[in-house]
């Protein structure tokens, strides 16, 4: 076997380092991510300039890049508090959330890549437990679900405050109450809403009858003026309309004049 020229052997080792160093230094970022440089011979964590954002970035194969998601996620919550009167609630939340994108280099040089554990998740559940403690079980069961929602979303955005994480919602799916208590409450407001019905059908019944006295007092008063009205010459010319229309019938008859009653005729052999 021939041997293998004195070049040959630092050649090879030039391009296995190259290869090694390019392997380096080339850095790809996916999609909805970007990367925080970190510079070991320099200032370490890069804050003054923007993240990497998504691609290929070459960089000196002694830094390093760290890279985050920066599209929202969610975190899902189950949060045990105390309502008003010390009774155990747990709720179940979810939040939306993701690290902000021009503050992403302070957020990993300050928080880390943990920065879910070290600082939403306890923002959230202090936020949960202290707006849980302002209400009733019936409260946070029957009416306050929005409200709750609101208001721990609004404590943990005031605790999240120069934490570099952004915040976009507050879902409370699920508020579960010790099973006595449910029941109780549950019977409360089937209870009330039969209440409610019952009054419902009163107003309506009440109603009806005043419709039927008004109905009754127009037709007495109507009548009144009616019967006001029918003099008996009145009478009598609507008799006699009515004779004339009749005459005007090709129906068969016989009309004698003045032998009815007050003198009004009679009408025989109608057909």
């Amino acid at each position: 076997m021939e041997k293998m020229p004195k070049i040959g052997l630092p050649l090879i080792f030039i391009i296995i380092v190259v290869i090694i160093l390019l392997t380096k230094s080339i850095t790809t970022i996916g999609a909805g991510s970007a990367g925080v440089l970190y510079k070991p011979l320099a200032d370490g964590v890069v804050t003054d300039q923007p993240a990497l954002g998504e691609g290929f970035h070459i960089i000196a194969p002694w830094n390093s890049v760290t890279v985050y998601e920066v599209r929202q996620q969610e975190l899902s919550e189950k949060i045990e508090a105390l309502s008003s009167n010390g009774l155990d609630i747990r709720i179940d939340a979810s939040i939306w959330y993701l690290p902000e994108y021009e503050n992403l280099g302070n957020l990993h040089q300050q928080k880390g890549e943990m920065y879910v554990q070290r600082v939403l998740q306890p923002a959230i559940r202090s936020a949960a437990r202290s707006v849980i403690g302002r209400y009733t079980p019936e409260q946070l069961y029957s009416s306050k679900r929005d409200a709750i929602q609101t208001e721990i979303f609004a404590e943990t955005n005031r605790l999240l405050e120069g934490q570099y994480v952004q915040l976009n919602e507050v879902l409370v799916r699920d508020v579960k109450l010790p099973p006595t208590i449910k029941a109780a409450i549950e019977r409360k407001l089937s209870q009330e809403q039969e209440a409610l019905e019952y009054e419902f059908r009163l107003q309506k019944a009440e109603q009806e009858a005043e419709r039927q006295r008004i109905d009754a007092e127009g037709k007495a008063i109507a009548n009144e003026i009616l019967d006001a009205s029918l003099t008996d010459k009145i009478l009598k010319e609507k008799g006699i309309q009515a004779t004339v229309e009749l005459a005007k019938s090709t129906n068969s008859k016989v009309i004698v004049i003045g032998s009815g009653q007050e003198g009004m005729p009679i009408i025989l052999g109608n057909n």
